[in-house]
């Protein structure tokens, strides 16, 4: 894969996660995605907001053997960021601003988070319908990314939900990804997976525009 050219404009520390940006279209499949499993399309952005994190959006919706959407499925949203320790430079809590000059202002500066194997920490926040909030930490390295819940906040009223672990990767221009669930006694099984196609730039999603 040739190497992606990043904008000037690039919050330094969101390098690693630049090929997550932009808006993602395709179709996966519910279980381990045996033929008879149930289909569902998707559509993915993770936004640059001009912050030291990426904003996510995960729309998805069950659909027939032709790839027609028949209902929705569910929504997700969150952020993600590289996990380093807060400074004086970071917004909040609230609306509380932050300092003006940057925590990294090159991404030189951003090399200094990498750990010994290349890989960079990485935190995400997602939320779910039903009053359901995960707590991922995990690591990305180039263009693949992983994931496992530190915690899972639920609601009174919330599904049973005791965690998860997330893949993201970049093939041949397209990102594969898969979810699976930890059931209470901590056995991992798959959940879904999908493959999709970039539909939108970083740019055309940018807040920056």
């Amino acid at each position: 894969m040739a190497p992606m050219e990043l904008p000037t404009d690039l919050t330094p520390e969101l390098a690693p996660l630049y090929w997550l940006l932009g808006s993602w279209r395709g179709q996966g499949r519910l279980g381990s995605g045996e033929q008879d499993d149930p289909i569902f399309t998707q559509d993915v952005t993770f936004r640059d907001t001009g912050l030291e994190f990426v904003e996510y959006r995960a729309e998805t919706w069950l659909a027939d053997d032709a790839g027609t959407r028949l209902r929705p499925l569910s929504v997700e949203s969150g952020f993600w960021s590289l996990d380093r320790a807060r400074t004086d430079a970071d917004v909040g809590p609230g609306l509380d601003p932050a300092d003006v000059v940057p925590a990294y202002r090159s991404a030189g500066d951003v090399d200094q988070l990498a750990q010994q194997d290349g890989s960079f920490p990485i935190t995400a926040t997602i939320a779910h319908p039903g009053s359901l909030t995960e707590l991922y930490y995990g690591k990305i390295k180039g263009p693949q990314l992983q994931l496992a819940t530190d915690a899972v906040m639920r609601g009174e009223h919330a599904a049973e939900y005791p965690g998860a672990s997330r893949m993201f990767g970049l093939v041949n221009s397209q990102l594969f990804w898969r979810w699976d669930l930890r059931s209470a006694d901590g056995t991992m099984t798959p959940h879904a997976s999908a493959i999709l196609d970039r539909i939108a730039t970083a740019d055309e999603v940018s807040a920056r525009r």
